[in-house]
């Protein structure tokens, strides 16, 4: 297309980008269900821990990567529907969250206790 051109829009254009756009809270929590019951320990962060976006999300990484404790993380700023899903989910609203054999540990707090019985 030439500068000045428009094009016709079509019903394709209209469309969300992906399915999660259309996730209903039922479908997300039975996600977040699925994640935190298939992974001994996840990590819901701000970012990634390569590229943490937040300080809280960045110490809980480390703390999880010093004690050697394997661990999912999951980006809940890549979602819109997932960041906001959590924190339903949970009823808690700030980052990081992390869960250990599907049960909710707690943000920053929770993971230095779990981190410290860990390697009692």
């Amino acid at each position: 297309m030439t500068r000045g051109q428009t094009r016709r829009r079509r019903r394709e254009d209209f469309k969300p980008l992906s399915k999660d756009c259309m996730m209903t809270k039922d479908d997300m929590f039975r996600l977040i269900r699925r994640e935190v019951n298939d992974n001994h320990v996840v990590l819901f962060m701000k970012g990634t821990p390569a590229r943490p976006r937040c300080g809280f999300s960045a110490q809980a990484a480390q703390t999880l990567n010093d004690a050697g404790i394997a661990y999912k993380s999951v980006d809940v700023l890549s979602d819109p529907a997932l960041f906001d899903g959590i924190r339903q989910f949970t009823n808690y609203t700030h980052f990081p969250q992390m869960f250990v054999d599907g049960r909710f540990v707690g943000s920053s707090e929770g993971i230095s206790r779990f981190v410290m019985k860990k390697s009692v």
